[in-house]
């Protein structure tokens, strides 16, 4: 009897990432959870019945000794990131080089090490996970949105060199999703202006295309129908996600 297909979420611990393992789980996947913290992975894992590699995604020996504990790749979701909002004039060099190592290499670092397999397969799928500051600028944000930017040009780029041996590269770019990172966005613009907490919540979710923030669960179903399709998806895609029926 054939295997599963394996799908490695990086980032997989909270938020997007671990609604994603759930998803994939629940319709029949082996599941593989990568993340810096071993505890939110491991009890993830534990819930699911997946399995729980820790990883450093900027670090090529982290990512080197995952991927070797994960053995052959299906499907890859990279969604492993960060941010920190402060205006350009504010960002040090170091917060600057973090997001690029994290959002931008980390994402190449990792498919690199399931490409050979899916090539020689004839068949995988990279799901990068970008933002809609991917494809906008927005204040206070500027090293998020460079390495939102440079992972759909990545993303692109990969696809047009491995879309011939049957691996398709797509990217999502979700608008505003309630995560801890948007409350973390929320606190900052709220320290930084005269809005509360929740009246910069709702600023935030006014920027999405129907009002609301989007849920974790919308964007992981979004990521599974990415991963299921054949003919009817482009390759070398980025697919702008901000409202329920996108």
């Amino acid at each position: 009897m054939p295997k599963a297909p394996h799908v490695v979420v990086t980032g997989g611990g909270r938020g997007i990432g671990a609604a994603t393992a759930r998803l994939f789980k629940k319709n029949g996947y082996r599941v593989t959870v990568m993340a810096r913290s071993r505890n939110e992975i491991e009890s993830l894992a534990d819930e699911i019945g997946a399995y729980a590699v820790r990883v450093d995604v900027g670090d090529p020996a982290s990512v080197e000794a995952a991927f070797m504990a994960a053995g052959p790749v299906d499907v890859l979701v990279n969604n492993a990131g960060m941010v920190r909002s402060s205006r350009v004039t504010k960002t040090d060099v170091r917060v600057w080089e973090e997001h690029l190592k994290v959002n931008l290499t980390g994402s190449f670092l990792c498919a690199l090490k399931v490409l050979p397999g899916m090539v020689s397969r004839g068949r995988g799928r990279i799901i990068n996970v970008s933002s809609i500051a991917g494809v906008r600028g927005l204040p206070y944000l500027a090293a998020y949105c460079a390495s939102k930017h440079g992972l759909i040009g990545f993303t692109r780029a990969l696809a047009a060199e491995v879309g011939e041996n049957g691996v398709l590269v797509n990217a999502i770019c979700p608008g505003y999703v309630s995560t801890s990172m948007t409350d973390d966005a929320c606190e900052y613009i709220s320290e930084r202006s005269n809005l509360s907490p929740e009246q910069a919540r709702d600023f935030l979710a006014g920027e999405n295309a129907d009002g609301r923030l989007l849920t974790t669960d919308e964007v992981a179903d979004a990521i599974f129908w990415m991963a299921n399709q054949d003919g009817e998806l482009e390759n070398g895609a980025f697919h702008i996600f901000d409202k329920q029926d996108a």
